[in-house]
This record gives structure tokens, sequence and C-alpha cells, in this order.
């Protein structure tokens, strides 16, 4: 089951290493490349629609992209901002609705705008997810180094501990890149640890702190913004078109779903 298999990736001999997609194409080329597992980035999925992030913006796109993705055949977790609004019974449907859709996991967040959610409330959401989907893996986020928040550390380790305790499956806490504090948020961690990807820090190293998933977050849609606008500039300025770019024909192979023919 994919619910089983995503969840096995997270207590293997290396840590997950998770990228997230933006579109169906994003996401399918990720899958071909032989990666175990795709996320989604809620950046990249809100800046594609021309929608602003964390704002509860993007609930139709997400949940149209997560249809189309779960087919992809490797497992998929969504990025579900903060949940969308709403009490807690109401952000519980729209992950049984991923879940029914074959999502495998989400993500969701306790930053609110330029602060924390409070941790009571951030619990209810966790605990009324869990309840109401226990199989779906919930990816607890915490904010309090992104939003450089006074004593970072201690917060998100109470935060971790309380998510963990409601019934979170694993917790993400983005913006601690230092190897103290990774190190520290593993130790205290019941569950696996998830940080974002750091260049400067190997995988086997991140490995050896005691991460257990590593995601790119809008990294890559970043990446194709810049360079699909370097290379505009590019041949605008006369140079050749690069020689290595995926063909027609392979971009439209991405459209299908696995088991189905191509077309004659």
């Amino acid at each position: 089951m994919t619910f089983e298999r995503f969840r096995a990736l997270h207590h293997g001999p290396e840590p997950l290493l998770l990228p997230n997609a933006w579109d169906h194409a994003s996401a399918a080329a990720l899958a071909a490349a032989g990666f175990a597992a795709v996320a989604t980035t809620s950046l990249g999925v809100a800046a594609a629609a021309g929608l602003p992030d964390a704002e509860q913006a993007t609930w139709a796109q997400t949940v149209t992209l997560a249809r189309g993705i779960a087919t992809l055949g490797v497992p998929v977790t969504v990025d579900i901002e903060g949940g969308f609004g709403g009490p807690p019974a109401r952000v519980a449907e729209r992950a049984a609705e991923l879940a029914a859709a074959g999502v495998a996991g989400v993500n969701i967040e306790d930053g609110r705008g330029q602060g924390l959610a409070e941790v009571a409330e951030q619990v209810a959401l966790i605990g009324a997810i869990k309840q109401r989907v226990p199989r779906l893996f919930v990816n607890a986020r915490t904010d309090p180094f992104w939003l450089r928040a006074p004593d970072a550390l201690a917060t998100a380790v109470h935060r971790v501990r309380a998510y963990a305790d409601a019934g979170a499956d694993g917790v993400f806490v983005p913006g601690a890149y230092g190897e103290p504090e990774v190190q520290a948020l593993a130790a205290a961690a019941p569950v696996p640890l998830n940080v974002l990807i750091q260049p400067q820090v190997p995988v086997a190293r991140l490995a050896a702190l005691g991460v257990a998933r590593i995601s790119y977050g809008s990294l890559l849609f970043r990446a194709a913004l810049r360079a699909a606008v370097t290379t505009a500039l590019q041949v605008a300025a006369g140079a050749p078109v690069p020689g290595d770019l995926p063909s027609y024909e392979q971009v439209q192979r991405l459209r299908h779903r696995p088991g189905l023919p191509d077309p004659a």
C-alpha cells in the first residue's frame, strides 16, 4: 500500500530525499528520474497560478494537482499550508479528500503570517487529521527558525514534541541549518525529522546528525524560473539553444499515467 510504502521510506538506511513539484509535468519528470517519492511546494503551486502562498488561496489548485500526480506510481505528499482555514474538522475533511485521491501524506505548518499558531490550535488540527485518516502520514512543520523567533531552538523542540504527541508521523523544521541545531532537534524529536536540503552539508552528514527526510522546498521551482529567463535572454542575445533540453515528445509523454499505452 502507498501509505505503508511512504512511511517505510522515513525509516530506511538513508534519509528520504524528497523533491518538490509545482505542476503535473514537474512531478512526472521527478518520478521518472527515479525519486522514491514526490512532494508539492505550496510556493510553486501558488506562484504558478498567480496566487499568494500561505494565504489559504490555493486549495482548488492543490487538490486538482494532487489528484493527477497521485497516479504517477510513487508516493506523493502534499503541502497544505496551515490547513487552508476553518475548524479542525474541516481541515481533516480536506486531508481525507487528498487521501481518497491516493495521496500518501500531507505537510501542515504552524506559521501564520509573521507569527506562529498557538500550540493548542496546531495540536487540534493534527489530531483531527489523524483521527479522520489514521494512515495518512502527517508531517508537522514548525516555523520558529523561519520566522526568526526568539529562542527558536527551544521553541522548535517544544513544538515538535507536542505535535508528535498529537499524532504527527514526522516533524519538519525549515530554517534550522546549523549542525548543533539539527542534531538537537533530531535528538529531541520522537518521530522522523525533516529539514530542507542544505547544499553546504552533504546528505551523509545530515544522516549522521539524525535527519530522516530532506526536502527541496521551493528550490526546484525557483531554479526553473531562473533557467527559463536565463535561456530566453541568452537566445535573444544570439546564443545557441541548449542542446540537452527535453524534446517535445518527451514532454508529451509526461502526461501519461503508468500502465496506460502511449498514443499511436
